[in-house]
């Protein structure tokens, strides 16, 4: 079998103030190449605590996560920034553009921070971005004159820029209505079928997580289902 591109193993994390909290409890899950699957679960269960610690941003936890075969549990802050700004898009329920720069420097901003290419090739690989997803048309305009299921298709094309490993969505439909919703399920799908793109999404809408590969459901910091049958 091939290597998963996220791996959690015994992942556990505490909270202890103002009390000890035993918020996650013995995390353990795989996520395959190109799969897209959704986290469930009622609010308070620990589904963004999770999310927060598989994009390395909270290292306060146990256990190990993998990222690519990669072990980065223990790494540098300074050694994560650049492995999150490399291998992880994320699109969250607010699109965080910046309004006063143009939607082309808004998708070009983690490529000029990484720093791995010319600004000419981060340029043209943005306008790439924007033509996949139907918003080239747009890329000079400012991006608080555009509307809100433009400005996630931007956000979208933002965190695709640097050819991540996996994208991870907290919420990414929550501030949308169902025509919009069902353009973004339909974009996801998109690239992880076409572009073989691993995508991993906490949500509390069913429709949108009952058209995923599968659900991950989470019940008071456990996952009480994988969404696979286990052989």
């Amino acid at each position: 079998m091939s290597t998963p591109i996220l791996k959690a193993t015994e992942i556990d994390k505490h909270f202890y103030k103002p009390v000890d909290f035993h918020v996650l409890k013995d995390i353990n899950f795989e996520i395959e190449k190109g799969e897209f699957v959704s986290i469930m679960g009622k609010s308070g269960c620990g589904k963004s605590t999770l999310l927060y610690i598989l994009s390395t941003m909270d290292t306060d936890y146990t256990g190990s996560l993998f990222l690519g075969g990669r072990n980065v549990t223990g790494l540098h802050q300074r050694e994560l920034a650049k492995i999150r700004n490399a291998q992880i898009g994320f699109v969250f329920q607010f699109h965080y553009l910046l309004a006063e720069f143009t939607v082309l420097d808004n998708v070009m901003l983690p490529a000029r921070k990484l720093g791995a290419k010319t600004d000419a090739q981060i340029r043209k690989d943005a306008m790439d971005k924007l033509e996949l997803l139907g918003i080239a048309s747009e890329a000079h305009k400012r991006a608080n004159m555009i509307s809100g299921g433009q400005k996630q298709r931007v956000a979208i094309a933002r965190a695709l820029i640097n050819e991540p490993l996996i994208i991870m969505g907290d919420e990414p439909t929550g501030n949308l209505d169902s025509k919009n919703s069902e353009n973004v399920f339909n974009i996801f799908t998109d690239l992880s079928k076409e572009k073989g793109l691993s995508l991993l999404v906490v949500t509390h809408d069913e429709d949108f997580a009952e058209k995923t590969d599968r659900i991950i459901r989470m019940e008071d910091g456990r996952i009480i289902s994988h969404g696979r049958d286990e052989a």
